[in-house]
C-alpha cells in the first residue's frame, strides 16, 4: 500500500502572525513545522502543496514534490499515484502525528476521514484514492464533516479522528503547547 502525505500551504494562512512576527516569515516557520511532522511518518512519501506560496522548495527535503495548485480544493488531484493520501493544513504547527494515523486507519473502514478543527473546518482530511468528486473536501467549510455526509451516497463513508487547532488569527497562537515537541520553528518565532 502506498500512501502520501501532503502539507497545504495556501497565502492566508500568514493572518495568523502575531503584533511584530513579519506574515511571510510565520507562514513559513508553521509550514516547515507540519511538513517535518510529516515528512517524519514512517511508510508516507511527503509532499507540499502550494496554492501561491513561493519558496517552499527551501522547507522541502530532496526529493520531496513541492507541487503548485490553482486552489486547495485541487489538492487530491494534483498528488501523485498512491492507494490512500491525506492532505494537512499549514496551519497546524504543532500536530501530533499520531493523529495522521488515526486517520489512516479509518480508512480500513470509511472512504474518508476526518480530523476536525476546533473553530469549524478540518486539520486533515485522508481518503482512498481517487477521490469520488463527492469527497472532495474544502478544509475552511464550517462543518466539513456534516457537509460530506450529507455528500456522500451512503452511510458510513465520511468517519472522524479526534480534533485539533489551526492557527488563523492572531490569538490562536495562544493554543500552542509549549509542552509538545515540534513546532522548533515557530516556537523560535514566538519566543
Amino acid at each position: 500500500m502506498t500512501r502520501v502525505a501532503a502539507v497545504l500551504v495556501t497565502p492566508g494562512m500568514a493572518d495568523a502572525a502575531p503584533p511584530g512576527v513579519d506574515p511571510a516569515e510565520f507562514l513559513t516557520a508553521m509550514a516547515e513545522d507540519t511538513y517535518e511532522m510529516v515528512a517524519g511518518l514512517e511508510l508516507v512519501r511527503p509532499v507540499i502543496l502550494s496554492a501561491g506560496v513561493p519558496g517552499l522548495e527551501d522547507i522541502a527535503w530532496p526529493g520531496t514534490p513541492v507541487l503548485p495548485i490553482a486552489s486547495p480544493a485541487a489538492a487530491f488531484a494534483a498528488l501523485p499515484p498512491a492507494d490512500e493520501a491525506v492532505i494537512v493544513s499549514a496551519d497546524a504547527p504543532d500536530l501530533p502525528p499520531l493523529l495522521i494515523g488515526k486517520l489512516f486507519r479509518e480508512l480500513g473502514r470509511a472512504h474518508l476521514a476526518v480530523c476536525p478543527a476546533e473553530g469549524g473546518g478540518a486539520v486533515a482530511v485522508a481518503a482512498r484514492l481517487p477521490v469520488p468528486e463527492w469527497a472532495a473536501p474544502d478544509l475552511d467549510e464550517p462543518d466539513v464533516v456534516a457537509a460530506m455526509r450529507r455528500r456522500a451516497p451512503g452511510p458510513r463513508m465520511v468517519a472522524t479522528g479526534p480534533g485539533w487547532h489551526r492557527l488563523r488569527k492572531p490569538e490562536d497562537v495562544a493554543r500552542l503547547d509549549l509542552g509538545l515537541e515540534g513546532w522548533d520553528n515557530t516556537r523560535a518565532l514566538l519566543t
